[in-house]
């Protein structure tokens, strides 16, 4: 088996999406407890448009992508979960949905902080203290978040899959076949986790925020939304480059913050939920024109 390949995925409603170079699937947990799964051709744009592989700008394309595919997948998994008798979702309650998510995001990490730090401005010093400050507050919500989402039923099962999908993928990279019996031994925390992309970019976001000055609230708020594609590329960079030399102590030590976070959003998945992320990477392996060494 080609390990040569990098795999990854994403936890979705009763199921996980796994996506390759040229191949996405998704396979879903049926009411009856049956399978479904669905493959598809990875739609990459940046074979026609080569500059969107560069450095620091393939990054921004990853994301946006990547936010791109995860709604679909979610509202797709959501439809393949239901039952014959209950109604999909319409393609307008789709778009609503993402669109309310990422007005919410934008709030939420962006809006928030900047506004709090702008208005205490005159009792936390120079404007690195100021992003220092706003920074700790980000990833403050962040958890904050993310704890609350947990406690609900529907999420904490969704962190499960995410849970099986990095047990999978583990199971892959470390050469082994692709069973229950072998998945079940590996962590359930990943370094190319998105969610450690994020506590990167969180972080990396204090450093660029503190090259744009002071002024007014308005000023603040575009100035980092204006910013954020090149905070992404940066951190995209650092994941890519922490994950290769993943094995040498230096770079543990500056990928364990982002593990730690893990925790949060991975539970230790059941057999079932293995045998689901196990089933969606499996489609996407054969379906490869590139791995034909695969299982």
């Amino acid at each position: 088996m080609s390990k040569n390949i990098q795999y990854g995925g994403m936890a979705v409603i009763e199921g996980v999406m796994m996506r390759g170079p040229d191949t996405t699937s998704i396979a879903v947990r049926k009411p009856d407890g049956n399978i479904e799964l669905e493959t598809e051709p990875v739609k990459n744009i940046s074979n026609r448009y080569p500059f969107l592989k560069w450095p620091l700008i393939r990054g921004t394309y990853v994301l946006i992508e990547s936010i791109s595919v995860g709604i679909r997948m979610l509202n797709k998994s959501a439809n393949m979960s239901l039952g014959e008798e209950e109604e999909e979702l319409s393609t307008i309650e789709i778009f609503l949905t993402g669109l309310i998510a990422l007005v919410l995001a934008i709030l939420l990490f962006v809006v928030l902080p900047t506004t709090i730090v702008h208005w205490t401005s005159q009792f936390l010093g120079g404007v690195f203290v100021q992003n220092i400050v706003e920074g700790f507050l980000r990833i403050g919500f962040f958890l904050l978040y993310v704890y609350v989402i947990a406690k609900m039923d529907e999420i904490d099962r969704v962190f499960m899959y995410h849970g099986a999908e990095h047990k999978s993928i583990f199971t892959y990279e470390a050469g082994e076949e692709l069973s229950v019996e072998n998945a079940r031994k590996f962590t359930t925390l990943h370094p190319r986790c998105g969610t450690s992309f994020l506590l990167i970019v969180m972080i990396i976001s204090i450093l660029v925020f503190a090259l744009l000055g002071e002024g007014t609230l308005f000023y603040r708020i575009w100035s980092r939304l204006a910013v954020l594609p090149i905070v992404a590329g940066l951190g995209y960079e650092f994941i890519r480059f922490s994950g290769k030399y993943y094995n040498n102590r230096w770079a543990r030590f500056i990928i364990t913050p982002g593990l730690w976070l893990q925790k949060l959003t991975t539970r230790e998945p059941d057999d079932s939920q293995l045998e689901i992320a196990l089933a969606a990477l499996k489609a996407v392996i054969q379906e490869e024109p590139t791995s034909s060494t695969g299982i």
